[in-house]
């Protein structure tokens, strides 16, 4: 018989102490926590169903345009005429390799009302004010477009001020303001739809949106992509929703002329995350968010979406979580910042357990062991199976609500190249899903920490949850955005490649000094 070594021994010990009472707490847990991630997608799958069933309905009734109205009638001409003016206000920072598509399907909207876009660009030097220029010179007589230089941000985030100076130039007649990234591709009839919802509901505060990621195929892309897939479920209701995505958010045009319930102020003044201010402020005054169910837009990322970008992204989204507006808003965020960090944990906890049994199951069978001489238990084996079975479970449901969710795009953008599941990677997935939950309590520990974030070379810096001090460096700091792959100066080459040991390398060194290096 092979004696006993103290790796077999620690092995063993550890499979046992994972099958006792609370090793089965914690996996129970994680069985919990991928059944309600499995539930809360496949209820998002119904809502998005729900609207693929009733647009097919409307086609077979004789409506070929479902995808922009459901109702026929709406296509005539006495409520075209009698559409609302919108103006869409879009922040712009760097070109990437998808904006000019981007910008192509929001410029060509078949919205039958008047319409106008303000492109905001903080500087002539930044690309992306030649790029869009170039692009509105092909559209100059069909479309009212203009490129307007917002300068530079003093008080508040760059994005906040771009938008708000946008709002200040809007036309005098606009009833609504349309928010949008310059990432998100929209489709025909997006705007239109949104519109819609409005008139039928004045009620409504904000009407918001999500994106629908398109990994390029490397993991910080699949990280991308899994990460926004949880908070997927809370924009899929079909109405009614507390969630807030900055990327699309149509408003009254009035609360900004009128400083209502302080949405200007409040984002003018330290403000640092949009979506996070005016979803505080709409909670404060009790006012309706909604996200119709047609509100998903297809999100290509990256094709050189590096491990480097994916952390910085996953920075700036634990970082918003240190920004607020009041006391209320402050417990808010920390209540979910104390229930992500805990989640997070608790779903990579039992995939741990799961391959200390596994490792001690193939140790006790392939080494010539007598069962007396070990504290090796088949009970770990029946914990494997019930982990492999959530995770199956977990990843159909994820696999369902993403199908579903480029029918629905593939419906709603005729005219475009269908989108397809066939380049997504699901074993990938699965990886991203570990990596992402098990890097999110660092991500968020350090932006609780530092207090300061660098967002597409420019520092913010946090007092009492608002930004208190803005640092441009001369050498206008990183290259390129997160996402999009964006340059923001001009093409100086590609990025360095950065594994994930030198990426921890080097975020330990700006955990110590935050202005030595930018992650």
């Amino acid at each position: 018989m092979s004696p006993l070594n103290s790796l077999d021994l620690f092995l063993f010990s550890a499979s046992k102490a994972c099958a006792s009472s609370l090793g089965l707490f914690v996996q129970i847990q994680g069985y919990v926590i991928c059944s309600l991630l499995a539930i809360g997608w496949a209820c998002a799958a119904y809502v998005r169903n729900r609207e693929i069933r009733t647009m097919k309905n409307r086609m077979k009734d004789g409506n070929s345009l479902a995808f922009l109205y459901h109702d026929i009638n709406e296509f005539e001409h006495s409520k075209q005429v009698n559409l609302p003016r919108v103006t869409v206000v879009m922040p712009l920072k760097g070109f990437g390799e998808h904006n000019l598509h981007n910008w192509r399907t929001q410029i060509t909207s078949l919205y039958g009302g008047p319409l106008e876009f303000l492109f905001m660009v903080d500087s002539t030097e930044d690309p992306a004010y030649h790029a869009v220029s170039h692009l509105l010179s092909d559209f100059k007589d069909d479309v009212d477009a203009k490129v307007i230089v917002a300068g530079p941000s003093t008080t508040c985030s760059q994005k906040i001020h771009n938008q708000l100076v946008g709002v200040e130039r809007m036309h005098k007649d606009s009833k609504y303001v349309l928010f949008l990234d310059d990432d998100v591709k929209l489709h025909p009839g997006s705007i239109g739809a949104l519109t819609a919802e409005m008139e039928k509901n004045p009620e409504i505060f904000i009407q918001t949106g999500y994106p629908l990621d398109l990994p390029s195929g490397s993991l910080g892309s699949y990280c991308i992509y899994e990460y926004h897939m949880p908070c997927s479920m809370g924009f899929a209701t079909g109405g009614r929703t507390f969630f807030l995505w900055g990327g699309c958010m149509m408003m009254h045009s009035d609360d900004f002329r009128t400083d209502r319930h302080g949405v200007v102020s409040g984002l003018r003044d330290g403000g640092y995350s949009d979506d996070m201010t005016l979803a505080a402020i709409a909670g404060a005054h009790k006012r309706l968010i909604t996200s119709p169910p047609v509100a998903v837009f297809p999100h290509p990322l990256a094709t050189d979406l590096n491990f480097s970008r994916y952390w910085n992204y996953l920075r700036k989204q634990t970082f918003v979580l240190e920004s607020y507006t009041t006391h209320a808003n402050w417990i808010m965020n920390r209540a979910l910042f104390s229930v992500h960090f805990y989640l997070s944990w608790g779903f990579v906890a039992p995939y741990i357990m799961t391959l200390i049994h596994i490792a001690a199951a193939l140790r006790y069978y392939f080494a010539d062991y007598l069962l007396e001489e070990t504290d090796f238990t088949s009970a770990g084996l029946l914990l494997v199976g019930l982990q492999a079975l959530c995770t199956v479970i977990e990843l159909l449901s994820m696999w369902n609500l993403t199908r579903i969710e480029v029918q629905l795009c593939n419906m709603l953008s005729p005219e475009a190249p269908s989108l397809s599941l066939a380049s997504y990677n699901w074993a990938l997935v699965f990886v991203a899903m570990l990596v992402d939950n098990f890097l999110y309590p660092f991500s968020a520990m350090r932006s609780h920490f530092s207090q300061s974030i660098n967002w597409s070379g420019i520092r913010y810096h946090l007092k009492n949850g608002k930004i208190h001090k803005i640092e441009r460096s001369k050498d206008k700091g990183p290259k390129f955005t997160d996402l999009g792959g964006k340059h923001l100066y001009g093409r100086r080459g590609a990025p360095a490649k950065i594994s994930i040991l030198g990426l921890l390398s080097k975020t330990l060194t700006h955990w110590r000094d935050p202005k030595k290096l930018d992650v």
